[in-house]
């Protein structure tokens, strides 16, 4: 296989994603071979911060708070593509500048849509 083949080039990308399923697989086989399993009434009961804890595990929670969560989680994403951007803003330019105004126009229009659902009010 010759350096300038087509396949060569994408060699490199199955051996890393080969090595990638490697290790991500691995430890779980491991433990899965080499772990003791010696189940008990006292192992499988549910504690909280080392306490046991008072009443049945499975509580249901408002979606309220999932969403909560994921608005957060999106608005945090954004901050972390928004500093790169912003450090770099002077070389970019204008190639740099109508895509950040594209992203942050989705966010808006993500943010008034949750607005809109009155996700963001606390009940």
């Amino acid at each position: 296989m010759s350096v300038d083949s087509y396949f060569y080039h994408y060699l490199f990308i199955g051996i890393f994603f080969l090595f990638a399923v490697f290790f991500a697989v691995l430890p779980l086989v491991v433990a899965r071979v080499a772990a003791p399993r010696k189940p008990s009434a006292i192992k499988n009961a549910t504690y909280e911060c080392g306490l046991e804890s008072p009443g049945d595990s499975w509580i249901q929670f408002r979606i309220q708070f999932y969403i909560y969560a994921l608005i957060f989680v999106i608005f945090d994403v954004e901050t972390v593509f928004i500093y790169p951007w912003a450090v770099s803003f002077k070389k970019l330019g204008m190639s740099g500048f109508v895509p950040m105004i594209f992203f942050l126009l989705i966010l808006l229009v993500g943010l008034a849509y949750e607005w809109r659902k009155k996700a963001l009010e606390w009940e």
